[in-house]
């Protein structure tokens, strides 16, 4: 039966995104939201919305974040709701095998990779060692770190310093450090091991070989069910700031034509080696002073950058996705001629211009980039050619609490080169007025 019924769950600008693609395809769209969160404006984008995390059948009431992550919450209201497909957005489940389970065993379609695809890239040791099994260059690394200090100094020293310091599970630059010597190391270890347990459940860390100018490439795949993967080229998202990006770019504009099909043959050696199915980010790091890359993670979802490269190759990725998990063939046409999956074959996927995001966020550069809350008094965001806002929180009387990623939307611009793209975001990022909280809109003017 085709998915006719979608329920996506996440909240604000992602499913927002999602709303809009599904609804192109004619599918009805389904949004929860947490009793805090009730104001958002995914909620009202949705055809229904329904309220998680509250209700005679808890115990208790769960937090605005528990709401989100419970598994047992978001398949009641698709049973309740009738949904037979959910999206999971990015962040919360939408990495979890026991989601992905959950929803098998409800009868409900995952949009997104199996739950033994979702294991096997889900401890990022493990992904390193599949990656190295097909002839992908990984980093000089650690097993997972113990907790006797000497055995902690000893495998750190095998490498060599500078080291960085990484959670084995989860991603979002949390746990990471950079480690110049001996004498930081077991305070940055015992600190990684108790973040990666708070925000992952797992304190398991490891250490890898620093490179010092590095530039972060990573490469968007596709999968579908009948053993087709593509790939859509490379972004950049080399700016960061204390681990977590703030501009990406696609493509990347410092690559040669050779180096870009490495990079994108090697992301589809890992995308086979795992029956890939759906959207998935293959990342790397490269060298910027001997062009040499290696492998650092698959993200098995749709990201936050996905747009950049959307406006590249005038693909429509959330599409994709659901018409891939929805059963539809990559490359395959119907007998007018349209591509059943929205996505051509590898050879007909091309690259038009250049595209850069900026994220918008509530941290206020002069306060050490500490989030801020409140209700937004004044809106008005960037418009024009070559411009496109992907938004979900920001409006004029939208209130920013403090339970949620600091995100309010993302404005991507495009144009013929790299130089005009970047001119045109300054533009646009200039038209910009939001009043009632601090945003990083000065910061990223900065950056530009």
């Amino acid at each position: 039966m085709p998915i006719r019924r979608l329920l996506v769950a996440n909240r604000s600008e992602i499913a927002i995104r999602v709303f809009r693609a599904a609804t192109e395809l004619g599918i009805r769209t389904i949004a929860i939201y947490a009793e805090e969160d009730k104001l958002s404006l995914h909620r009202f984008k949705a055809d229904e919305a329904y309220l998680i995390g509250r209700g005679a059948h808890l115990a208790k009431p769960l937090g605005p974040l528990e709401a989100y992550l419970s598994i047992a919450e978001v398949i009641r209201v698709a049973k309740e709701s009738g949904a037979d497909a959910i999206h999971p957005g990015y962040g919360f489940l939408s990495e979890s095998p026991e989601f992905a389970e959950a929803c098998a065993e409800a009868g409900i379609t995952f949009i997104g990779p199996s739950p033994e695809t979702l294991r096997a890239l889900g401890n990022k040791v493990d992904a390193r060692n599949l990656a190295a099994s097909v002839n992908v260059p990984v980093m000089p690394a650690t097993p997972p770190l113990p907790d006797e200090a000497d055995e902690i100094k000893r495998l750190a020293a095998e490498i060599g310093y500078p080291v960085m310091l990484k959670a084995s599970w989860g991603g979002g630059g949390r746990g990471m450090r950079a480690i110049e010597n001996e004498d930081q190391l077991l305070d940055a270890v015992f600190t990684a091991k108790r973040e990666a347990r708070a925000a992952f459940g797992k304190d398991e860390v490891y250490l890898e070989k620093l490179v010092r100018r590095a530039r972060h490439v990573e490469v968007q795949i596709l999968g579908d069910r009948h053993g087709t993967i593509v790939h859509l080229f490379e972004r950049d998202c080399s700016i960061q700031r204390r681990n977590q990006k703030v501009i990406e770019r696609a493509p990347a504009p410092y690559l040669s034509e050779e180096q870009r099909q490495a990079f994108c043959q090697a992301a589809l050696r890992i995308g086979h080696a795992t029956s890939y199915i759906g959207a998935g980010t293959v990342e790397f790091l490269m060298d910027a002073e001997t062009g040499k890359f290696y492998f650092i993670e698959v993200n098995p979802r749709i990201q936050v950058e996905h747009t950049v490269t959307e406006v590249v190759t005038g693909l429509d990725l959330v599409k994709a996705q659901i018409r891939i998990l929805d059963g539809a063939a990559i490359g395959r046409r119907d007998s007018e001629g349209n591509l059943k999956s929205g996505i051509p074959t590898q050879d007909e996927i091309t690259l038009n211009g250049h595209a850069l995001q900026c994220r918008i966020t509530t941290e206020n550069p002069e306060n050490n980039f500490i989030p801020d809350y409140g209700r937004i008094t004044a809106y008005r965001g960037a418009m024009g050619f070559g411009i496109r806002v992907d938004g979900g929180t920001a409006y004029s009387g939208a209130v920013v609490t403090r339970f949620y990623d600091p995100m309010l939307e993302k404005v991507v611009a495009w144009a013929a080169t790299p130089g005009e793209a970047i001119a045109r975001m300054d533009r646009a990022l200039r038209e910009y007025r939001i009043r009632g909280v601090a945003t990083n809109l000065t910061f990223l003017e900065a950056v530009l």
